[in-house]
């Protein structure tokens, strides 16, 4: 498809851009910077109302509604805003210990409003703080379980997400700017840099989202599926990984995102996130979401949907359902793993322990050992992120899954296990997909490392 043509039929909403099934249904995101700057005044009075009543801000969600507030956090460097993404009992314990419940909001954030994760986070905290419901919020789209959940609890305010945007292309939608406004930023400048670069995807030449997703396609074509996003301030690469794996791997075909990996190789590309400041995250969110999207239709795929995200998922509540915690031996050996290596490969590393654990050595000693691209991610927020990619994309990766001990169980109102035994039942989960997928996997416990 020649640039021209590309480019008018993502602005003309044409599924045939892509695959020509529902991809119409899924392009909110492209007028999504202008509608929320027309209701910034009432996220704007929510935040101020607030002010003298609360000192923290945890916000409980996964992969589209935690990450982008989670680089918005480090980029802006906000101390008091809590992002909270793990099953983990000693990182829930620990998160637990730093707040003053009595002047901590909580956001529930949540598209379907049915996620796991963060329904057991809401209604641990809603226990915790006495069911005080002026200490809760929850952004989620309309009709959602999590909307009856809050207007049924009456949660101090709703914010309404826009149905027609996926949660991996929702950054500049409610679910990161009603967090950003949280955190104390100005809302409006980093809505008006979206609504630049916007305009600058509209042109035919010069277009800075097309020259970037151009630049994916051509070198998947050519081989180059690894994606080598360069260091940048507030970790940006931890919000691309989601939206490259989610949005292109499926059907066998996929880009593997590998921020901080070198773009030495044959197999790899560069990619530099332009973020002179960190309002420019405004229009590096919304460039980087059209480069995907043009991206998505070089390799003939619909880069809104995400197929093999629920397998996991399913796999988990099965492990659940027997009413045992899952025995988790270890399987392998990184040296059998590495073993099986192939050109072109790449290795994973899938982290079900507390997220304060340092990775880099580890990641170090598998780039040295295999000399192949290394990404990592911690569980199980990497199966709301790269987890479509791992299942659904190219058999090339070699998995690698990390367990420790997660200490002592913390229950969870309202149900029959607790974080702990979730934590293993997700890993659990997610190891027996990767099999049934044919994956070349291993386990082993952090203590043996």
């Amino acid at each position: 498809m020649k640039r021209e043509a590309l480019i008018e039929g993502i602005w003309e909403r044409d599924a045939t851009t892509w695959t020509g099934n529902d991809e119409a249904h899924w392009l909110g995101w492209l007028d999504e910077p202008l509608h929320v700057q027309e209701g910034l005044g009432n996220i704007a009075r929510f935040a101020e109302d607030l002010q003298d009543e609360v000192d923290d801000v945890v916000l409980c969600g996964m992969g589209g509604s935690s990450l982008a507030p989670e680089v918005l956090r480090r980029s802006f460097e906000v101390d008091r805003f809590h992002v909270l993404d793990t099953t983990h009992p000693k990182a829930i314990r620990a998160l637990q210990e730093k707040l003053d419940l009595e002047r901590t909001l909580f956001v529930s954030s949540s598209k379907s409003g049915s996620t796991l994760e963060t329904r057991s986070h809401t209604d641990y905290f809603w226990e915790k703080t006495r069911k005080n419901a002026q200490l809760f919020c929850a952004v989620t789209d309309p009709g959602s379980a999590l909307e009856h959940l809050a207007r049924e609890r009456g949660f101090r305010a709703v914010f309404a997400g826009e149905p027609s945007i996926g949660g991996r292309y929702s950054a500049l939608s409610p679910f990161g700017i009603v967090p950003a406004v949280l955190m104390g930023v100005d809302a409006s400048r980093l809505l008006e840099r979206a609504q630049e670069m916007r305009e600058a995807c509209r042109s035919g030449e010069g277009n800075p989202g097309f020259e970037l997703g151009s630049a994916f396609g051509t070198g998947w074509q050519e081989g180059r599926d690894k994606i080598c996003i360069a260091p940048a301030s507030g970790d940006f690469g931890l919000w691309a990984e989601q939206l490259i794996a989610e949005s292109t791997g499926k059907h066998g075909k996929g880009l593997v995102p590998a921020p901080g990996e070198s773009p030495d190789g044959a197999d790899r590309q560069a990619a530099q996130p332009e973020l002179p400041d960190p309002y420019a995250l405004g229009a590096e969110f919304f460039r980087w979401e059209f480069a995907i999207a043009v991206a998505g239709a070089y390799l003939e795929i619909n880069p809104f949907d995400q197929p093999d995200v629920q397998a996991a998922k399913d796999k988990t509540n099965e492990v659940l359902s027997t009413g045992k915690e899952p025995e988790l031996e270890p399987e392998g050996s990184i040296e059998e793993l590495l073993a099986q290596a192939r050109e072109g490969d790449y290795v994973c590393v899938q982290a079900f322990v507390d997220p304060s654990t340092d990775l880099d050595p580890l990641v170090a000693r598998l780039r040295s050992e295999s000399g192949l691209v290394v990404t990592h991610g911690y569980g199980p927020r990497y199966q709301h992120s790269t987890g479509q990619l791992h299942k659904g994309g190219p058999n090339t990766g070699l998995f690698l899954q990390v367990i420790d001990d997660p200490g002592d169980e913390l229950p969870i109102p309202g149900k029959p296990f607790g974080f702990r035994r979730l934590l293993r039942a997700q890993a659990a989960g997610d190891l027996e997909t990767l099999k049934e997928r044919g994956r070349r996997v291993a386990r082993i416990r952090l203590e043996d490392i």
